[in-house]
């Protein structure tokens, strides 16, 4: 479900300020009529109100907080599961095991390295403390090839979910950087849906209910897309993943 455009006017605090308010000031002027700085004090005074409640609503709406931009909020639909394919969703994301790389080769643990600099620099503005920003992408890269995910592909997802908001809640009530609905937790983990919030738990079950989409849509990639989405066969959100994926690709790291 993509957010929908932002409309003030449904806003309590908004509409309270629609009308002229009637309260007097420190010196006893109204804020609706002239004040003694001259006929339109009153109006700057309401218009500053105006801008102060107004900032404070943004701040207050889940989709906006953490910067602005736009994103679509993950809104996947809780369908029946075979118990085959409970059990076995509910084992992929059991056992969080450390996110440490493992490499065959020193070569691939150069090429690792390089992307993991190569992203940082990319990953800088949304996310500047060096240590945060490392941890989350070493974790992308462990949970996106454990669940045999292109890396490019989840931070991608990722950007169009949440704009690499950790916190991040959309009105359908997903969470965290992938955007996973609650109802997950119940079906295949132990319920606590606060642990989405958990760097590595919200990674560990995005990927793993992408890579389940993947492969109940035959590896079709925009339709599983739409699905992790609750937009299948719509073209919008899996055009925004790509377009977003190819501003995290780095072909050293594919090989």
């Amino acid at each position: 479900m993509t957010v929908a455009p932002l409309k003030v006017a449904r806003w309590p605090c908004m509409r309270a300020l629609a009308a002229p308010t009637r309260s007097a000031g420190p010196h006893g002027a109204r804020a609706g009529g002239a004040t003694r700085h001259g006929p339109d004090g009153g109006l700057r005074m309401a218009r500053r109100t105006w801008l102060v409640h107004a900032a404070r609503a943004l701040l207050a709406t889940p989709a906006l907080v953490g910067g602005v931009g736009r994103v679509h909020a993950g809104a996947q639909i809780e369908e029946p599961l075979s118990d085959a394919v409970r059990h076995a969703l509910r084992a992929a994301v059991e056992q969080l095991d450390p996110p440490e790389p493992v490499f065959d080769s020193a070569a691939q643990r150069v090429d690792y390295l390089r992307w993991l600099a190569q992203m940082s620099w990319r990953l800088r503005r949304r996310q500047p403390e060096l240590q945060a920003r490392t941890d989350f992408l070493q974790t992308v890269w462990y949970e996106s090839r454990r669940a045999g995910l292109d890396t490019a592909l989840v931070l991608g997802l990722i950007e169009v979910e949440s704009g690499f908001r950790k916190y991040a809640i959309s009105r359908a009530g997903a969470r965290g950087y992938m955007q996973v609905m609650p109802f997950w937790t119940r079906l295949i983990g132990d319920g606590d849906a606060d642990k989405l919030f958990h760097l590595q738990t919200n990674l560990r079950y995005g990927c793993v209910i992408l890579r389940h989409y993947l492969d109940r849509e035959r590896g079709d990639l925009f339709l599983a897309l739409g699905r992790y989405n609750g937009s299948r066969g719509r073209a919008e959100y899996p055009n925004a993943v790509f377009a977003a994926r190819r501003r995290w690709q780095w072909p050293l790291a594919e090989r």
